[in-house]
């Protein structure tokens, strides 16, 4: 019977075993009739348990046939077994609770923050938080909403940092362009005072003068218009000589209206005896272009020609001074490392202006023979300067633009003058003492008054750039213009309507003058000549 027993059970067939995972406990099942304990615990394990399933395998004393059967199982792939990873159920769970609960956290947020309705400020505060102020196909209360959500994210105090820090910037950016002063020699305190002993009687005259111009009958005032009207418009070409093998850059009458100097870019300065155009004398010093040579005031009046009688600047920096007896220079004036175009003296004829391309002028004091003012003001290069009939200001007109008036009594900017489109290349302030001219690469000359600091009027004066302008020297009746179209032309002044164009140079005119006496009227080119213009 037993061995009958033996021979029955090796007859059997084989069951395979089937593992099923509950809740961390695995079940042995030998039929599909036993029952699987279910018991729960608080791990799930992913992939295989060989590890426990060994130590198992080894306290239950499982057969090596069984051993045999699991690894074949493993082998064939139908037993995944992993390294035991494992993962709290109640972690994962945490983390989705935890984002749909900030998710209402924000929303709540969102609805107690307050939104400006006006779309203008929305847009604002949308910029300062560096966010698209306007997407495609948004309206203004989708842009509101879009704020609202954004702050309840970055939290309502970074719109109130992001508005601390513009004020902060642009309280910096107002410190730094607010004007700053540092002391001067005391050389700069007595001329100073020189000019405004100077200047305050000369402006009692000049008044006195308005005055009394004014008491003349309006009528009569009105015939003497007439009259230079008239003249102007029958002035015509009287000489025309070639100055030089270069463009003459600029020129000027001496103040006795008997002699006009040049300058070329050749770096030769010649004196010429004027109707005539004979020359006298050929000045010789500079090495590159001279920009400007300009007569003393008491030049050919009181001052002996020995003495210094005009004074010249060139591309390189220098400065040289000339007598009327020698073609070789009395003096240079040292200290400017790049171009300087213009050279203009004080009325008193003491002081000397230049002009320089480093952002700056400069006032020199030729009786202290010093510097006393090194002045800066512009964003660029300084290329014109002319004094007030006073003596009391100086203008200043620069390739930024813009020109400005000082005065040299207090060396403060009292009017800038905004307006021209393009750089300045010349300014002119007018013998009646309120009126100042500049003229512009914008082809336009614009005319200011210094009572009611604003542009009175602008003469769309050429069809390109304006070189030159200047008011007639004595009473400042008409104001004349010189541009690279190759022409000058006369303007009535006040109206400021045309009288008269200069036609003849085949080059650009670079530069021009008015006589002292009013006979006159000279204009230099980049065709190498200069020309007479006198009425017939």
């Amino acid at each position: 019977l037993f061995v009958n027993k033996i021979l029955w059970f090796k007859s059997m067939p084989v069951f395979h075993i089937r593992y099923s995972v509950v809740v961390g406990q695995i079940v042995e099942k030998m039929s599909d009739e036993d029952e699987a304990p279910v018991v729960k615990k608080a791990r799930i394990f992913y992939g295989s348990l060989e590890e426990k399933e060994k130590q198992r395998l080894s306290r239950e004393g499982i057969s090596t046939a069984a051993k045999d059967a699991v690894k074949a199982g493993i082998e064939a792939g139908h037993i995944n077994i992993s390294s035991g990873e494992s993962m709290e159920m109640e972690e994962r769970v945490s983390e989705r609770q935890a984002e749909v609960l900030a998710e209402f956290e924000r929303r709540k947020r969102a609805r107690q923050i307050t939104v400006s309705t006006d779309d203008v400020e929305v847009k604002a505060c949308l910029r300062a938080l560096g966010e698209p102020i306007t997407l495609f196909g948004e309206g203004p209360a989708e842009r509101r909403e879009r704020l609202r959500n954004i702050l309840s994210v970055v939290g309502p105090d970074a719109l109130k940092k992001s508005k601390k820090e513009d004020e902060k910037a642009k309280r910096t950016q107002d410190e730094y362009q607010q004007t700053w002063y540092h002391e001067g020699p005391s050389s700069l305190k007595e001329a100073r005072i020189w000019l405004a002993k100077y200047s305050l009687p000369r402006a009692v005259e000049r008044l006195d003068a308005a005055r009394a111009q004014k008491e003349i009958p309006e009528s009569t005032r009105t015939v003497k218009q007439q009259e230079l009207h008239k003249t102007l418009r029958n002035v015509n070409n009287f000489c025309s000589q070639i100055g030089d093998d270069r463009p003459i850059s600029h020129c000027q009458f001496s103040p006795n209206s008997e002699l006009l100097v040049t300058a070329s870019w050749s770096g030769l300065c010649k004196l010429w005896k004027v109707p005539d155009c004979t020359l006298i004398r050929t000045l010789r010093g500079h090495n590159t272009n001279v920009g400007a040579i300009s007569f003393h005031p008491q030049a050919t009046l009181t001052l002996e020609e020995s003495d210094v009688n005009m004074a010249s600047c060139a591309a390189d920096g220098s400065v040289k001074l000339w007598s009327l007896d020698s073609d070789e220079p009395v003096a240079d004036i040292e200290g400017h490392s790049m171009r300087v175009a213009r050279v203009a003296w004080h009325p008193s004829g003491r002081f000397l202006g230049t002009t320089c391309y480093d952002n700056s002028w400069r006032l020199w004091d030729l009786e202290a023979q010093e510097e006393i003012l090194h002045q800066e003001g512009h964003s660029k290069g300084v290329h014109d300067l002319h004094f007030h009939p006073d003596g009391s200001l100086a203008g200043t007109g620069g390739l930024d633009a813009f020109a400005r008036v000082w005065d040299l009594r207090t060396g403060r900017c009292i009017m800038f003058l905004e307006g021209h489109h393009n750089e300045i290349y010349s300014i002119n302030f007018s013998p009646n003492g309120f009126h100042v001219a500049t003229g512009s690469g914008d082809n336009t000359c614009k005319v200011w008054d210094l009572r009611h600091r604003r542009c009175m009027y602008t003469i769309p004066a050429h069809e390109n750039l304006v070189s030159s302008v200047k008011f007639q020297p004595n009473d400042g009746h008409f104001l004349l213009t010189g541009a690279y179209d190759n022409t000058a032309k006369v303007w009535t002044h006040p109206g400021w309507s045309p009288l008269k164009t200069l036609a003849g140079h085949e080059g650009k005119v670079m530069g021009l003058d008015l006589s002292p006496d009013g006979q006159l009227i000279a204009t230099c080119s980049y065709d190498r000549t200069f020309k007479l213009w006198m009425a017939e």
